[in-house]
């Protein structure tokens, strides 16, 4: 009875009986045994499930336990710009404001394809009937903790912005099915774009406009987290990732020219402040993700007309931005997603850390 492929060890327990007093002779291996007892087990019980257990149960696994990046973005099946609910799109006329959608798909595709060749990439599954305009921007739609033993635990989003509270539904149901732990918030929240990770269990919110400041009281009853909280006040950046990144572990760009005193004070404490202005900030120069060493950002110059101040505005942040990262021995991409500037958005908005991995890269400069 030597067993020597897999379909043998499968077709055991159907359809074979044996003696009732038969036993394996000696020399037969414990796998041996194993199996010929599930024979003996089979031929008495017969209704039984039998299947022996040969191996230890595969370790369940989510995508924050993996040692490689991975993200969380969305095909913008049901991208809109119908409903304004931010300056940057009251601002526009509706014939202006309105996406060009095969553009849109191919500034997605171009973003994707380089975050999918060193990371692994989740697309939310959605179509284009949800009517949730805003589906796309999946940093929104919560946070990880991965500070939490088991990185299993993520917080969806309770949205303030009435187009955008149906997305909680989709989010508490795709990160069910992955076996995350799944919270939600008593008070409003819109995840990750209002909550970044500096180090440990250290966080900072954003607060004042989208969120509420108890959302952060009750993550650090709950969570074993330490929240340091940024009131935001200018409506045009109304979440945290427009003024606040963290380039690296130790180092973060923040609009300190939107801060209080106390404020910029609490973050010294916790982090190494790289300063960037206002005017930086509107261009989006905070509003990036990091991957392994890359910075991504998203830059649309090459549709701007030379010499106008939103051009000179663009250089001056694209440059800046590439001096103080590579001072920290890392690089940029540029990205143009003028597509999803039409509903206020840049590309922090479109990506969802599943982990933060790219930050325990070892940097030298």
């Amino acid at each position: 009875m030597k067993i020597r492929k897999t379909a043998t060890r499968q077709r055991l327990t159907r359809g074979i009986t044996a003696p009732r007093n038969w036993r394996p002779p000696d020399g037969r291996t414990e796998l041996d045994k194993k199996l010929v007892q599930a024979v003996l087990t089979a031929s008495r019980e017969p209704e039984l499930d039998i299947t022996p257990q040969l191996e230890e149960p595969l370790r369940s696994l989510n995508p924050t336990q993996l040692d490689w990046p991975a993200f969380l973005l969305s095909f913008p099946f049901s991208y809109d710009t119908s409903f304004a609910n931010n300056p940057w799109m009251t601002d526009l006329p509706g014939d202006r404001r309105r996406p060009n959608y095969q553009k849109a798909a191919v500034q997605f595709l171009q973003l994707y394809r380089f975050i999918a060749a060193e990371a692994l990439v989740y697309i939310l599954p959605a179509d284009g009937r949800s009517d949730l305009q805003d589906l796309i921007y999946t940093a929104n739609l919560g946070v990880v903790l991965e500070h939490l033993p088991g990185n299993n635990t993520v917080v969806v989003s309770n949205f303030a912005s009435p187009p955008r509270r149906g997305e909680t539904a989709i989010g508490v149901k795709f990160f069910d099915d992955l076996g995350y732990d799944v919270e939600i918030p008593p008070t409003k929240f819109e995840g990750e774009a209002e909550l970044k990770h500096l180090h440990d269990n250290v966080y900072v919110g954003g607060y004042g406009i989208r969120s509420e400041k108890e959302t952060y009281e009750w993550m650090e009853e709950n969570f074993d987290m330490r929240v340091i909280t940024v009131r935001l006040t200018d409506p045009y950046l109304y979440h945290l990732d427009c003024l606040l990144f963290p380039l690296t572990q130790e180092n973060t760009l923040v609009c300190t020219g939107l801060m209080s005193d106390k404020e910029i004070a609490q973050l010294e404490k916790v982090t190494n402040i790289i300063p960037v202005s206002v005017e930086e900030s509107y261009s989006g120069i905070c509003n990036c993700v990091r991957l392994s060493k890359t910075v991504l950002n998203s830059s649309h110059i090459f549709e701007l007309k030379a010499g106008t101040k939103e051009y000179q505005d663009e250089i001056q942040k694209n440059r800046k931005l590439e001096d103080i990262v590579a001072n920290l021995a890392l690089e940029v991409n540029h990205f143009n997603l003028s597509e999803f500037h039409k509903s206020g958005a840049l590309l922090s908005c479109m990506v969802m850390h599943l982990n933060r991995h790219s930050y325990k890269i070892a940097l030298t400069a």
